[in-house]
């Protein structure tokens, strides 16, 4: 059987690129909350907006402009009047939460070697080349 490091691909410059292209985008203040809350559901700007205190309307509507633009919500817009408009996640979206969990039981396996490694002095900081 293969070693892990054999079966672990090393990602090119190019790869790394895209995948922090893509965290940068969902790890803002807002985005992964709008994303949890559409998950269960068709929401209204307005459930959103009291589902999340602290996020101002200028911010909810860019991050949903953000998660429209990048595939991860559907914007829906029904003729009434007053004008109801609903967001709902898209699969992606959901492929995106089951990676994010992924990433959350990692950090949950090793927040206590990752804690103790910071607070060992690096050799940079102590003036060893």
């Amino acid at each position: 059987m293969p070693s892990t490091a054999a079966m672990t691909r090393v990602p090119n410059r190019a790869d790394a690129c895209t995948v922090l292209d893509v965290l940068n985008r969902v790890s803002g203040k807002w985005s992964i909350g709008v994303l949890l809350i559409a998950l269960e559901g068709p929401v209204r700007f307005t459930e959103l907006e009291r589902s999340l205190p602290g996020i101002s309307r200028r911010m909810l509507t860019l991050t949903l402009r953000n998660l429209e633009a990048d595939g991860l919500l559907d914007r829906t817009v029904y003729a009434t009047v007053p004008p109801k408009v609903e967001y709902r996640a898209t699969e992606m979206a959901g492929e995106l939460y089951e990676s994010l969990t992924g990433l959350t039981e990692w950090a949950r396996r090793h927040q206590d070697t990752i804690a103790a490694r910071r607070t060992v002095p690096s050799c940079v900081s102590d003036g060893a080349a």
